[in-house]
């Protein structure tokens, strides 16, 4: 892991030219670049602030201002909120130099994407907001919705995704995908539109989870093949969907609502007890490889 992270940052370095003498074929290295960019989005700000926007050291920004003084693209003003205080300002030529970047920055990204088609621009999208959310490099509170499951590839998301995290937590076998391929399949085929449905909710734009309601008889629904992928835990997914699952069924007239379980899963049983399922019934049993207590829970609605 830790050599295909360093791996990927030489690589990026070298296509953004960040070690280049000057940034995009410019005089401005890359911290110089970084402070001129900074105070193009922030006109009044303060040493104290840009220099925890930038996360360096006090001595080196004094010396990355000092240098951009001297070039006379930077200088100091009274501050708008207290005439005693002093905010960095970018002048008339800081600001050219400031939308030169950024301009050269854009052509920059175009011309990398140009030759991706639209998938391969959203996979990039997707795959550099992924890299955020692992590592905790989102600043601000991620986008979360829920929508019919009806998109090109949610089924298959499905699939896969149920497939790929319970062979990674719980080790099951290909088994279980094929019974998660195979309701999927029954689902599509035989759609009640009043009566099931199925969502797919996302995080910022991407698959995060997902939930099924199916017709068992007349008067009860099942929710089934609920998931929330790992990298979206903790953001209130799980019981989004069980939510919409329940209020769907009530709207569709169903008077009781169940699902199948598995004893191991432990966070979808928590999910379903704050929900007040009631556990109906259990029993052991030999599947996807392993030695399982199977679960019914169900509610009145």
């Amino acid at each position: 892991m830790v050599a295909d992270v360093r791996r990927f940052n030489r690589r990026w370095t070298q296509v953004l030219g960040l070690l280049d003498e000057g940034l995009l074929a410019t005089e401005h290295p890359l911290p110089e670049a970084r402070v001129l960019y900074e105070l193009a989005q922030r006109p009044d700000v303060e040493r104290a602030e840009l220099r925890a926007t930038l996360a360096i050291d006090d001595s080196f920004l004094s010396r990355l201002l000092a240098r951009l003084q001297r070039k006379r693209l930077i200088t100091t003003a009274a501050s708008p909120l207290d005439g005693r205080r002093r905010s960095i300002v970018l002048t008339p030529a800081g600001r050219d130099a400031a939308r030169d970047l950024d301009d050269r920055s854009v052509a920059q990204i175009e011309s990398l994407v140009a030759p991706l088609d639209r998938l391969g621009r959203d996979a990039l999208a997707g795959a550099m907001a992924e890299i955020e959310r692992l590592t905790g490099g989102r600043a601000t509170a991620p986008e979360v919705t829920l929508r019919d499951a009806t998109r090109p590839g949610d089924l298959g998301w499905v699939v896969q995704r149920n497939a790929e995290v319970y062979a990674a937590e719980f080790d099951w076998d290909e088994t279980y995908e094929q019974l998660v391929a195979q309701i999927v399949a029954d689902f599509s085929r035989d759609l009640v539109a009043d009566r099931e449905r199925a969502w797919v909710a996302e995080v910022d734009g991407h698959r995060a989870g997902c939930v099924f309601c199916k017709q068992r008889d007349a008067d009860t629904a099942q929710l089934r093949l609920l998931l929330v992928d790992p990298w979206a835990r903790g953001l209130g997914l799980g019981a989004r969907l069980v939510d919409a699952c329940l209020d769907f069924a009530r709207a569709a007239g169903y008077r009781r609502i169940m699902l199948w379980t598995n004893d191991v899963l432990v966070a979808a049983r928590r999910i379903y007890v704050a929900a007040d399922f009631e556990l109906v019934e259990e029993e052991p049993h030999h599947s996807f490889g392993h030695d399982l207590v199977g679960q019914i829970w169900a509610r009145d609605l």
